[in-house]
C-alpha cells in the first residue's frame, strides 16, 4: 500500500516535471525522460513491474547524470568553481551550471524511484 502511494506521488511529480520542460529548447528529451518515468511509476502503483525496462532506462539516466556531473558548467563546476551557489532561487536557469545541476539531480531522483520499483518487482515475483 505504501509503495503504491509513493508511486502515485512519483507519477504526479514526474508528469509535473515533464510539463515544466515543455517550453525548453530540449523539450523532446526532457519530456520523454520524465514521461517514461511517470508511466513506469503509474504502472507500478497498480503492481505492474517491468524490470527488463527499468534496467536500460536506469542505465541511460545514470550515464546521462554522470555526463552532466562532469561536463563544463556541470555539477562538479557548481561544487568547485561556483561554490555551491543557490540553484533553486528562481525557476529560470540563468546560468548553464544551474540547468545542468538540476537536470543531474532530476535524473538521480528518477533513477531512485525506478530502483525502488525494480527491487519491489523482484521481491514480489
Amino acid at each position: 500500500m505504501l509503495l503504491s502511494v509513493l508511486n502515485i506521488i512519483f507519477f504526479i511529480a514526474f508528469i509535473w516535471f515533464a510539463w515544466l520542460n515543455v517550453n525548453d529548447k530540449d523539450a523532446w528529451l526532457w519530456v520523454s525522460i520524465y514521461m517514461i518515468a511517470a508511466i513506469l511509476c503509474g504502472l507500478a502503483a497498480f503492481k505492474y513491474y517491468y524490470p527488463a525496462i527499468y534496467l536500460p532506462v536506469m542505465g541511460f539516466y545514470l550515464v546521462y547524470a554522470i555526463v552532466l556531473f562532469f561536463k563544463k558548467d556541470g555539477v562538479w563546476d557548481w561544487i568547485t568553481k561556483y561554490k555551491i551557489q543557490n540553484i533553486a532561487a528562481t525557476m529560470q536557469a540563468t546560468r548553464p551550471y544551474i540547468e545542468n545541476t538540476r537536470e543531474c539531480f532530476g535524473l538521480l531522483i528518477i533513477t531512485g524511484a525506478l530502483l525502488i520499483n525494480l527491487l519491489a518487482g523482484y521481491r514480489i515475483h
